[in-house]
């Protein structure tokens, strides 16, 4: 199960990378920043570049 978990913390943080770069219907409902910032705009893709790499790193690490 903890593999399941953090195979799927590796995928979204992946997500949330591709939304940095990528404007698809998908990647724009995952956002961090849209979700928790009221007035979201471009300046906040960068927080999901940061969070995502944290994220799907931290997945990856706890993989091995």
């Amino acid at each position: 199960m903890d593999a399941i978990v953090n195979a799927g913390a590796v995928a979204y943080g992946l997500l949330l990378v591709t939304g940095t770069f990528i404007r698809t219907p998908v990647t724009e409902a995952l956002r961090i920043d849209a979700m928790f910032l009221p007035n979201a705009g471009d300046k906040g893709r960068v927080l999901n570049l940061l969070l995502g790499s944290l994220i799907a790193g931290y997945g990856a690490w706890s993989l091995w």
